[in-house]
């Protein structure tokens, strides 16, 4: 066949929904791809699809060794199958048919540890490894997503060009960036899927609070966040919520959403970055609040039998469900809007303080506005304020928070009291903000100049003998603490 001569610019295995739709979108641009899949109805299903969307120039291949030989020199391979072992068997089989100065591209929600571990042992045969994030989709995927490769300066600079072709496009760029090395592109992937957890789970509560406390109907909440979306908090996650209110279900009377069971899925990147979190040191609230609800919703037998015990038990019916009397609904949506912004602010600074946390003790050096930038578009938590933190970080690269940078911190003031009054009325009618919670109080800790920590200080040298410093000399201090309490008690009974 006359096609076949000619050398394909890149190949891509693993043709799951991601691969197909990445792939097409690579020809699409005009790259020629070769495509590969062990199972070969993928491969024949992604021809089709080439065929059907424009006669795109992809080229099935049906066993690894074809597959790497129609890629030009020096080929780079990009691989989106599950994390994990596959990742390894499919390197296994590609790597025989490499050569030195070739690239793998992992496309996949890998370990960045794994990663890692693979740039070393590729390396032994002198090829070069790259391990990609990719944020969007299958949306994303076909039509343009944040990318963010970390690993081989080489291997990014080899495929360069078509990335930024590929990648989401924004008025300041395509989406994509060289992230840095090693497994800094796996690692801040896994940093964003954390912080939309963080995002997701401030929605469904500022939701639970409008239906719950202010009585609205999903058509009221279709119209409220589609309104929200044409402002300040403008994003992917709230405009696609405006759109989930509308549909209705087909096998039933009223909206789907109300029919969907309340149990949440997880794939593990929120819980790898809240592990990681703790590792480095770095709070990191909204998000475990996100990951601990995730998990409180897998109980759902169990939530099911509290209610009833707590009922038993002489709780009044469950709060939540009643819509609270007096309350003015006008006031409600926009302290509620004011109260979603200011935790999302919270939520975003822990992702980039934990990101900072680790290029330092990794040496990555990831630069935090252009990561901001890429997040702009293409994928999930991409939102209109992410070119304002992208310009937080232009004005002060060395920014502790975003909490402080005078922007921010301005507009987090000023909706402090909306959103204390949304959690406060949300703990009076029973109903669990925990990302909300968790959010202010992350504010309201980290702008205090003094905390009570010095009394835990105190209890910890008292048991442990661990020392503590002192506000008004140096050095480090032990006291016997039961020693001179006794003697201050034996004192005091002296005087009676």
């Amino acid at each position: 066949m006359e096609a076949s001569t000619a050398l394909s610019r890149i190949g891509l295995a693993g043709l799951a929904v991601m691969g197909q739709n990445l792939a097409l979108n690579i020809a699409d641009k005009g790259f020629p791809i070769s495509v590969y899949n062990r199972t070969t109805s993928k491969v024949d299903e992604t021809i089709d699809r080439a065929h059907q969307e424009g006669n795109l120039p992809l080229l099935g291949q049906y066993n690894p060794r074809d597959f790497v030989l129609s890629i030009q020199r020096p080929r780079s391979v990009i691989i989106l199958v599950k994390a994990g072992a596959p990742v390894d068997q499919t390197i296994a089989a590609l790597s025989d048919h490499m050569e030195p100065g070739d690239a793998i591209i992992d496309g996949g929600n890998e370990w960045y540890e794994n990663t890692e571990r693979r740039i070393k042992e590729v390396n032994e045969k002198g090829i070069l490894y790259l391990g990609m994030g990719v944020s969007g989709g299958e949306e994303g995927a076909r039509n343009g997503p944040s990318l963010m490769p970390g690993g081989s300066h080489q291997a990014y600079l080899n495929v360069q060009d078509i990335l930024h072709k590929v990648a989401a496009q924004v008025e300041d760029g395509p989406c994509v960036t060289y992230i840095g090395e090693g497994g800094s592109g796996n690692f801040v992937k896994m940093v964003h899927n954390g912080i939309e957890y963080g995002d997701m789970q401030l929605i469904s509560e500022a939701y639970d609070v409008l239906k719950n406390v202010g009585g609205l109907s999903n058509s009221e909440l279709a119209e409220i966040f589609a309104e929200w979306n044409r402002g300040e908090l403008e994003s992917f996650l709230v405009e696609i919520t405006a759109d989930i209110f509308k549909v209705k279900d087909d096998g039933g009377d009223g909206e789907l959403v109300d029919k969907i069971l309340d149990k949440t899925g997880m794939k593990g990147t929120g819980k790898w970055t809240v592990q990681q979190a703790a590792e480095l040191s770095v709070a990191a609230p909204t998000i475990a609040a996100s990951l601990d609800c995730r998990y409180l919703s897998g109980l759902k037998e169990e939530r099911e039998n509290a209610a009833k015990a707590l009922k038993e038990a002489g709780l009044k019916e469950e709060t939540g469900s009643v819509v609270m009397t007096g309350v003015d609904k006008k006031r409600l949506i926009d302290d509620v809007r004011q109260a979603l912004y200011a935790s999302k602010i919270c939520s975003y600074a822990q992702g980039m303080n934990l990101l900072r946390a680790k290029s330092n003790e990794k040496g990555w050096n990831l630069n935090m506005g252009e990561l901001a930038r890429i997040w702009k578009g293409g994928c999930i938590i991409r939102a209109v304020f992410l070119d304002r933190i992208k310009q937080a970080y232009v004005r002060n690269p060395n920014l502790a928070s975003l909490v402080v940078d005078p922007d921010f911190a301005r507009e987090m003031v000023q909706r402090q009291a909306a959103w204390r009054r949304v959690v406060g009325l949300a703990i009076s009618a029973g109903i669990s903000t925990p990302g909300m919670c968790a959010s202010l109080s992350y504010f309201d800790t980290y702008r205090r100049s003094r905390l009570p920590a010095n009394l835990v200080q105190a209890q910890r040298d008292l048991f442990g003998a661990h020392t503590y410093e002192r506000i008004d000399r140096p050095g480090a201090f032990h006291t016997e603490w039961t020693k001179l309490a006794r003697k201050t008690d034996a004192g005091v009974g002296a005087f009676n």
